[in-house]
């Protein structure tokens, strides 16, 4: 006998099953893959610059972009490419590949409906908020007060699928 035509229509789904996938969990899922892959095709350019000098190309892009090399953020991109070694570079390629790794397996879980990705990224996001409201609260900005919205949107969507996981599946019956 078929067990699937044999289970309450009421009974509560279990979370490790699959539910179908509203259209804003799929979007979070896309844009956990462009994370991802973009996080891992930065993570490879870095080991472009083995053997090379990163300082040289620091300072060119310091130069295409017009900007002043004695002003706040691009002195710092230069200092740091200054102290740019080939062990160095391996490392932060390889912390590149982890982090992608990590996003591209969550927006894997996501698309898949799985619960354990649901949890993940709602945790991971949310981890974040204090820090945006904090950076938010020391200086306000468009991309400050953008960037909290869309993480808020994010964690918010997670967290309304982890909910419908734990309501019961078909109508309620009364008493």
């Amino acid at each position: 006998m078929n067990t699937r035509h044999n289970m309450r229509p009421n009974a509560a789904m279990h979370s490790t099953e699959r539910l179908p996938q509203p259209a804003g969990l799929r979007a979070v899922a896309l844009l956990e893959l462009g994370k991802g892959l973009l996080v891992l095709i930065a993570g490879l350019g870095l080991l472009a610059f083995l053997h090379r000098d990163a300082a040289e190309a620091a300072e060119e892009l310091v130069r295409l972009f017009h900007l002043n090399p004695a002003s706040g953020s691009p002195r710092i991109f230069l200092e740091a490419a200054a102290r740019l070694t080939d062990a160095r570079l391996w490392a932060l390629a390889a912390a590149a590949a982890g982090y992608a790794a990590l996003r591209l397996v969550e927006a894997w879980g996501l698309w898949r409906g799985r619960a354990w990705a649901e949890w993940f990224g709602a945790l991971s996001g949310a981890v974040y908020v204090p820090i945006e409201v904090f950076e938010l609260m020391q200086r306000a900005t468009w991309a400050r007060g953008a960037l909290l919205a869309a993480n808020l949107v994010i964690v918010g969507v997670l967290a309304l699928a982890l909910l419908r996981r734990r309501r019961p599946a078909g109508p309620r019956n009364a008493g």
